[in-house]
């Protein structure tokens, strides 16, 4: 076997041409980039070479994207483009410049300028179609406008042809809006672009010259005004704003039929209509009022559409942003699959509740632009406690009025749900619907001690659930959740109850805390939870300070002060923020003690308060003490109401 050498020239130009066919190195891995453009200038589609092609007239760039809509290159210097037209064998993108006043071919496979054909115009080209083997193209002025042609086969110097639009008497006043279709060859669709009325017309460009098949010039009879037109295949008819039917046939064009209001469309090869009405996408069969299916992608206004050549899907570009009050800051091309499939309505109903182990019936019913055939088999799934992933059930057929109905018996209480699929067929896409039922489980006994009792400060208490029976599940978890916590409930035991249906678990507690126990539940056991407060106290101590002695008077301990010194209390109590002591006082006199008004004093953020007692400056003064915390009142509402012991002091000569 001869073994042949590539030169260095040829090796070159393969590398440099793989950049621009979008091949990348081995092991190299590049993230998708989806094709956004700022102004939209014409889209078009290649389906030779599966590519979409974008214009952008902000930054006169075409940009080629994937049929996933994601960008494989780009060509700038289309200085202002603002409309694109691919060649009938894709080979070659057409793109109108009006700005520099010319037609640019670019390859489509490598993007890289073909040439550029002046146009002799003050304005224009702007709008351009492939037809009969040439390009054509709309140009002028208001009052002044026309048709001309690019014959790719022609000699540069002689491809372009002006003056070619094939009236006598009033003919374009404005550049006019131009739509070719392959499953209409040979014709061109024209509509003037700038005039409140409805000059319409179809020029057949099949021959040398192009031939008037119809028009109609500023009448009203047709449209008020038209701002998209596109070729109605098979049909002898053009669709005007993506809305009304005209057909062309003896020369003369009348309505004949329309489809839901719209503002634009694309007509694929066969007939299939896509529509845009405001933000949302509708796709027709022809002549069809309820759409195979719809689109409404997430966007802030949508600009042109395209089909792909074999129907596989549909091209949209979809507004991003708001750049001001009317138009969209940019749009990203997006490709819409499965087009021509019929999208089927779904609904599926089952009781709201039912009885564990008893027959129960579900129904529904599936319509379509295109009815499903009888007969047709639904996939039904019920998932539930016993089967979370999903138990498949017998599949159900589907009635000739739509309808289907099936029994079961749920072996599982709680949530059971009933999904129903329809998987789809060459002509309708997968649909989906499901419907809930609530099955009944039995009533599960749990208890939880002790409950709301008051406890020192630190108190280790021990709190124990009880589970009465239940089918299968024995875990019960117990929760905590201290009262001012700053963060969630905390889970302190999960486990199984021991033979006796009893779990326990030790809390040291600081705060009034919230106990919670919990059971799931099983599949013929109801869910269950039950909580408890058990009520702290707070830690608190009073110290007497500056008394010169100590001794009895009757039984009790009292701190001694001269008449004329003031006494030191000291309170220390559990902190928390914002708290406040209370000082309770109190005098003795003919035998019973008088209280006087208690006041509040803050704490300190390491618990202390220090409170100065004025001396009465009298001897045989008897006065008690204590420091309070009030649930409530001292600032916060985390520990119980909590009294501190009483302090004796006499004030002597």
């Amino acid at each position: 076997m001869r073994i042949r050498s590539l030169s260095t020239a040829t090796v070159l130009a393969v590398l440099a041409g793989s950049a621009a066919l979008g091949f990348a190195a081995t092991g190299t891995a590049t993230a998708a980039t989806p094709v956004t453009v700022t102004s939209p200038g014409g889209i078009a589609v290649d389906g030779a070479l599966n590519r979409v092609f974008v214009g952008d007239s902000s930054t006169g760039t075409v940009v080629a994207g994937d049929w996933n809509g994601d960008q494989v290159g780009a060509v700038s210097g289309i200085t202002g483009v603002t409309d694109l037209a691919v060649s009938t064998d894709g080979a070659t993108v057409y793109a109108a410049s009006p700005a520099t006043h010319e037609v640019v071919s670019i390859d489509a496979a490598t993007l890289a300028v073909k040439g550029r054909y002046a146009v002799a115009t003050n304005k224009g080209p702007t709008y351009v179609a492939f037809a009969g083997g040439k390009l054509w193209f709309s140009y002028g002025d208001q009052w002044d406008a026309n048709l001309g042609s690019v014959d790719p086969a022609a000699d540069p110097g002689s491809a372009v042809a002006l003056a070619q639009f094939p009236h006598t008497g009033p003919g374009l006043w404005n550049p006019a809006l131009l739509d070719a279709n392959p499953g209409a060859p040979g014709l061109l669709a024209v509509a003037d672009s700038g005039l409140s009325t409805d000059s319409v017309g179809v020029v057949d460009v099949s021959g040398a010259t192009p031939q008037l098949t119809a028009w109609k010039f500023g009448d009203y009879t047709i449209d008020n005004g038209v701002s998209d037109i596109d070729l109605l295949p098979g049909a002898s008819q053009v669709l005007l704003d993506g809305t009304d039917r005209v057909a062309y046939a003896n020369g003369t064009l009348t309505r004949a039929g329309s489809y839901p209001s719209g503002q634009r469309a694309a007509v694929s090869h066969d007939g299939l209509v896509a529509q845009v009405t405001g933000r949302q996408i509708a796709v027709y069969q022809p002549n069809g009022t309820v759409p195979l299916r719809t689109y409404a992608p997430k966007t802030t206004g949508l600009g042109d559409l395209a089909w792909a050549p074999d129907d596989s899907r549909l091209f949209a570009l979809v507004g991003q942003g708001v750049k001001d009050s009317w138009w969209p800051s940019s749009y990203t091309l997006q490709a819409l699959t499965g087009p021509t499939l019929s999208v089927p309505t779904l609904t599926v109903k089952a009781p709201g509740t039912a009885a564990r182990a008893k027959q129960l019936t579900v129904t529904g019913r599936m319509t379509a632009a295109i009815p499903v055939p009888a007969g047709a088999a639904l996939h039904v799934t019920r998932t539930d406690l016993l089967s979370p992933a999903g138990k498949a059930l017998p599949s159900v057929t589907l009635k000739a009025d739509g309808s289907f109905a099936f029994n079961d018996v749920p072996p599982s209480g709680g949530t059971v749900t009933y999904k129903v699929s329809y998987a789809g067929d060459a002509r309708h896409a997968a649909v989906t619907a499901s419907a809930e039922v609530g099955v009944s489980r039995t009533a599960t006994a749990l208890s939880l001690v002790p409950s709301g009792k008051v406890y020192a400060y630190g108190r280790r208490v021990i709190f124990t659930a009880h589970l009465g029976a239940s089918y299968q599940n024995r875990t019960v978890e117990i929760w905590s959740d201290p009262y001012g916590a700053d963060r969630p409930a905390v889970r302190v035991r999960v486990g199984r109850v021991d033979v006796h249906g009893n779990i326990s678990v030790p809390l040291t507690l600081t705060r009034d805390t919230r106990v919670t126990a919990i059971y799931r539940g099983d599949s013929r056991s109801a869910p269950r939870s039950v909580a408890v407060t058990a009520y702290d106290q707070v830690a608190i101590g009073l110290s007497v300070s500056h008394y010169y002695r100590t001794g009895r008077i009757g039984s009790t301990n009292y701190y001694w002060f001269h008449k004329r010194s003031d006494a030191y209390l000291t309170t220390t109590m559990t902190y928390y923020k914002g708290r406040a002591q209370r000082l309770d006082v109190q005098v003795y006199s003919g035998g019973s003690w008088y209280s006087a008004d208690p006041e509040f004093f803050a704490l300190a953020p390491n618990g202390r308060s220090l409170v100065r007692l004025t001396a009465p400056g009298q001897a045989g003064f008897k006065v008690r003490v204590r420091a309070v915390y009030v649930d409530g009142a001292s600032g916060d509402t985390v520990n119980s109401t909590t009294y501190g012991s009483w302090k004796y002091i006499y004030f002597s000569n």
